[in-house]
């Protein structure tokens, strides 16, 4: 069985402190494909390290996270443009948050635009961070609509409305450990999407799926997100792992 972590942070400073321990645990529980998605220009070297000390199972996404836009987002864009040359898979994680700060709304929105842009010119797809703004990155993305424009969103947890709206964009849902989460009401919208929409995530550190509230979240716990996927759709965490595996390859092409 092979499980895809299609966004973890892994590679964050308090996670690398026993960065070899937590590989192996991700690796005994059938994690073997982990996605990076990059926040910031402090981050870039991070995501760059734990790539290469294992090039066979971590692969690099650029980009900046709607939340590190800020009076800097030109400085912050130029140095992550520095970094498109090499080996990437996607420009992510990129978007809007709202849910923190309102203040650079006309900043994020320009910065997913142009990240958006990088994404059709190397023909990457995108990942995709939305908090609290569905509709500001529903209406850049209808606008931006092309054969080129492809992706994931990262984190879903709209409704079932929502997922068909992202669906029928061409992008993926990204779920994650919210769907363990007793009231969160995801279990609910994945019984009416098919498997062939969705990818597995975990935002490790972030967002630890049941029994491991209140922890830091790991790789290793996207088996738990597996399962529970599994037990929505009555079938078998192996058909699960193989199906979205399968969906994480035709995303980013390895």
């Amino acid at each position: 069985m092979i499980l895809t972590d299609t966004h973890t942070h892994i590679y964050l400073p308090a996670l690398a402190t026993d960065e070899a321990s937590m590989m192996q645990r991700a690796f005994d529980a059938g994690v073997t494909r982990f996605f990076l998605p990059n926040i910031d220009s402090e981050s870039v070297a991070d995501v760059w390290r734990l790539a290469g000390n294992y090039p066979e199972h971590c692969f690099a996404m650029m980009g900046l996270h709607p939340c590190s836009v800020n009076e800097r987002v030109e400085e912050e864009l130029a140095v992550i443009e520095q970094h498109l040359n090499k080996k990437i898979v996607a420009i992510g994680e990129i978007g809007i948050d709202l849910y923190w700060d309102k203040t650079f709304l006309v900043q994020q929105q320009a910065a997913f635009r142009k990240q958006i842009a990088w994404a059709k010119k190397l023909q990457l797809p995108i990942v995709i961070h939305c908090r609290d703004a569905f509709d500001e990155v529903l209406a850049i993305l209808q606008e931006e609509k092309d054969e080129l424009l492809r992706g994931i969103f990262h984190c879903f947890t709209g409704t079932i409305e929502q997922a068909n709206q992202v669906i029928a964009l061409g992008f993926y849902l990204g779920i994650g450990g919210v769907v363990t989460y007793k009231n969160a009401g995801l279990d609910k919208v994945l019984e009416n999407v098919s498997l062939s929409n969705i990818v597995l995530e975990t935002d490790s550190p972030y967002l630890p799926p049941v029994p491991f509230r209140g922890k830091p979240n790991e790789s290793a716990y996207l088996y738990h997100v597996a399962q529970k996927v599994a037990d929505i759709k009555h079938i078998s965490i192996e058909e699960v792992a193989t199906i979205t595996t399968q969906n994480s390859k035709l995303i980013f092409g390895v």
